[in-house]
């Protein structure tokens, strides 16, 4: 069934600007708008895998969506629409492959920070705690154990690395370094106030947002002030971008069960995956790494369950 994954969306005729781990951007006709058509394509570990997931891409369009709309009252967003019979001409002849899965986005100058905001102390923030007894140089109370719900939201950036680079998890004081400490504490109040409110929303579907990781970029303001004005760009709280446990089965003191990439995670490291094997197994250096049929469809069914306890709609 993977074979119906889109991997590369190839779409002649149409400007490929940036094809990351999973989105492919196209310019279109228009300077201030890009396309953004979401693969099947899936990573891990800065891995990405040879086979994708089939449909992964419209969930996580889908999911986008959901969260742009709901949270629209907190932050402009780059959203413009997902509907390709709107479309500039040259995407609406490629209807057939982006249905469902693209979005015409506005063109904005991204800020180089990667904006997590984690609300448990798990991942890497568990890992520098058990160290240190602090996520990204910030000090939290002793004795919290793995899991455990922090007292508040971190507001914990790293740095937005270049594909393959690994981003490093930094101070907020060197985030405000890198930004200036005026549009660094624009982005923390928003990722904070998204965070806040997409989590107590999740909890009421069941589900537990233990983290999440937001990007923003800046515009030209409309009152033609000549200022920038922030705006969310990318992905939204989906399980690529986001740690989701069900809050039926949650209990600290350990790894949680999730509907993110976990599960691929696991079976990576299972498989013999480390540091310095990103290019293929030991041994077989440039073959790639390629899923059993079986963590394909694993994959597949946590991202559909995600969609349809959020949403409430399946695809």
């Amino acid at each position: 069934m993977s074979s119906g994954a889109l991997i590369d969306s190839n779409l002649p005729g149409l400007q490929l600007l940036n094809k990351g781990k999973v989105r492919d951007v196209y310019a279109t006709s228009d300077p201030n708008l890009l396309l953004f058509v979401a693969s099947d394509r899936i990573s891990a570990y800065d891995v990405i895998l040879r086979n994708g997931v089939p449909d992964k891409g419209k969930v996580l369009t889908k999911i986008s969506l959901f969260w742009f709309k709901k949270l629209a009252h907190v932050i402009p967003t780059h959203f413009v629409t997902a509907n390709v019979d709107e479309m500039p001409e040259e995407v609406r002849k490629y209807k057939e492959t982006l249905e469902g899965r693209a979005m015409l986005v506005r063109k904005a100058k991204v800020v180089p920070l990667e904006a997590i905001v984690r609300g448990y102390i798990t991942g890497s923030g568990w890992a520098e705690y058990k160290k240190s007894g602090t996520v990204h140089g910030i000090p939290l109370p002793a004795g919290l154990v793995e899991s455990q719900k922090l007292p508040e939201p971190l507001f914990t950036p790293s740095t937005k690395a270049e594909q393959g680079e690994h981003d490093e998890n930094i101070s907020p004081e060197k985030a405000a370094s890198i930004i200036g400490p005026e549009l660094y504490a624009k982005v923390e109040r928003a990722a904070l106030t998204l965070y806040r409110e997409a989590a107590d929303f999740a909890l009421t579907r069941g589900l537990i947002l233990a983290d999440t990781k937001f990007e923003f970029g800046l515009v030209p303001a409309a009152d033609g002030s000549g200022r920038d004005e922030l705006i969310l760009v990318d992905e939204l709280l989906t399980p690529d971008s986001s740690r989701y446990w069900p809050a039926a089965e949650y209990a600290p003191g350990g790894p949680q069960p999730s509907f993110d990439k976990q599960y691929l995670r696991d079976w990576l490291t299972r498989t013999g995956f480390r540091k310095g094997l990103e290019s293929g197994p030991e041994g077989r250096a440039g073959e790639g790494w390629v899923m059993d049929e079986s963590v394909v469809q694993g994959t597949r069914k946590r991202y559909l369950e995600a969609l349809e306890m959020l949403t409430g709609e399946g695809l």
